[in-house]
């Protein structure tokens, strides 16, 4: 029994998901999920301030002329391979280490369907050479706020991490 390969354009993927730019990280996005319920604010850790969905999920796309910021949230987040091309993400922790992944489908050659990035660990990815597209869900609990989100600093991040300079100043503006 043959695979049939789905065919389908990055403007097909952006129309049918509702996908629009990330105002922060980049790439494209869109919120799927939102849980009505709410865990209140004096139950988090302070680093939250305020009360916060149980949990959020969305889709979001990668594609050539996009990439996702160098950033850290307050919260762990739950990648998910869905379809395309690879992606290259660096991971730089809190006590100066790092590492690479490579999330998509040939996770016989050791790439990862489903990634876990811990609150407070740096984070960023881009397509790897050559792709045209990848699609991806993302989901964190407590819910994301954009209050959770920050930043990446290319000097910063350059002197702390200086084995990871190239990928930090491919993945910051």
């Amino acid at each position: 029994m043959s695979q049939r390969r789905i065919v389908i354009s990055v403007e097909q993927i952006k129309s049918i998901l509702n996908l629009r730019p990330h105002p922060e990280e980049g790439g494209y996005y869109s919120e799927t999920y939102r849980s009505a319920a709410s865990i209140p604010g004096d139950a988090l850790p302070d680093c939250y301030g305020s009360a916060r969905s149980f949990s959020t999920a969305i889709y979001y796309l990668l594609t050539p002329d996009t990439f996702s910021a160098m950033h850290r949230l307050k919260t762990d987040e739950i990648f998910h391979f869905y379809l395309g091309d690879p992606i290259e993400m660096v991971q730089l922790w809190p006590d100066g280490s790092g590492k690479l992944v490579t999330l998509g489908t040939d996770i016989a050659h050791g790439m990862r369907l489903q990634e876990v990035v811990p609150r407070g660990v740096w984070q960023g990815s881009a397509l790897r050479a050559g792709g045209a597209f990848a699609l991806l869900g993302a989901t964190v609990a407590p819910g994301f706020e954009f209050a959770d989100y920050e930043a990446g600093r290319r000097k910063e991040l350059t002197q702390q991490y200086p084995e990871y300079a190239e990928r930090i100043r491919a993945l910051t503006r």
